[in-house]
């Protein structure tokens, strides 16, 4: 069984609100998960704050059982240290106008 420590959506419409947790690859997005390990509310409070919790224990035991973060997890766990930070993803000839490209 290969776990995935990902996002579940919760909220409602234009207003998500997310749990991390680790799951069983095949489960979908939404659905059966092993435990929840934090949570992320992407839209940010009167302070300008968006707020993330983070169980680190929990997350530290599955990164050593083996579990592979989303795209989006692996970018949160390296902001706060817990992982190296994804290195960034730049397409140098999207840089260059089109019409100086050689192609």
């Amino acid at each position: 069984m290969t776990v995935r420590l990902r996002l579940q959506r919760f909220g409602r419409t234009h207003r998500p609100f997310y749990r991390m947790v680790a799951a069983d690859s095949r489960s979908p997005r939404d659905g059966k998960c092993l435990e929840i390990v934090g949570t992320y509310n992407p839209i940010a409070n009167k302070e300008g704050i968006k707020e993330i919790r983070l169980r680190t224990d929990r997350l530290k035991y599955w990164l050593s059982c083996g579990a592979q973060p989303s795209d989006r997890v692996g970018w949160i766990l390296g902001k706060f240290g817990i992982l190296p930070p994804p290195p960034p993803r730049v397409n140098l000839q999207k840089m260059i106008p089109r019409k100086d490209r050689k192609e």
